[in-house]
């Protein structure tokens, strides 16, 4: 079982999936205990300028589950819920889907947690620039 860092209801349902499917392979126990969690986690804040003047601070998440087959690969999900439980089961789903169909990558996802319906053209690009900008580690302090 993920730790409480991890959980969600969606992470609980990618591990109870994968533990099925594990079982079913007879997969090794310490592979299938390796691909249970992400290879890494990243929590940042991403302080975004709006429209009126002021800034937002929002919250972002990136995981990457497992490069073995390659790089990572998956999107970003924005959305008022989004936490890292869901990052990271939708991280571990992107790593099954690219194995799957033979893709040499592996999976990762992002989130952030906002409404898209409530924020302008200008602010979701703003917020996505500085969302990807902080990811990468070299995003710039409050402007």
């Amino acid at each position: 079982m993920a730790t409480v860092e991890w959980r969600s209801p969606a992470s609980e349902m990618a591990v109870k999936q994968f533990e099925i499917v594990a079982e079913k392979l007879n997969l090794d126990n310490n592979v299938a205990g390796r691909l249970k969690r992400p290879d890494r986690a990243l929590v940042v804040s991403v302080p975004t300028r709006m429209d009126d003047g002021s800034v937002r601070v929002f919250t972002g998440y990136r995981v990457q589950h497992n490069d073995v087959l390659g790089p990572f690969k998956g999107g970003i999900r924005y959305h008022p819920d989004v936490n890292l439980g869901e990052v990271s089961a939708l991280a571990m789903w992107m790593t099954w889907k690219c194995s799957l169909v033979g893709l040499p990558l592996g999976g990762a996802k992002g989130g952030v947690s906002c409404d898209p319906g409530k924020l302008s053209r200008h602010e979701l690009q703003g917020l996505t620039r500085r969302y990807t900008s902080r990811c990468a580690g070299s995003g710039p302090g409050n402007e």
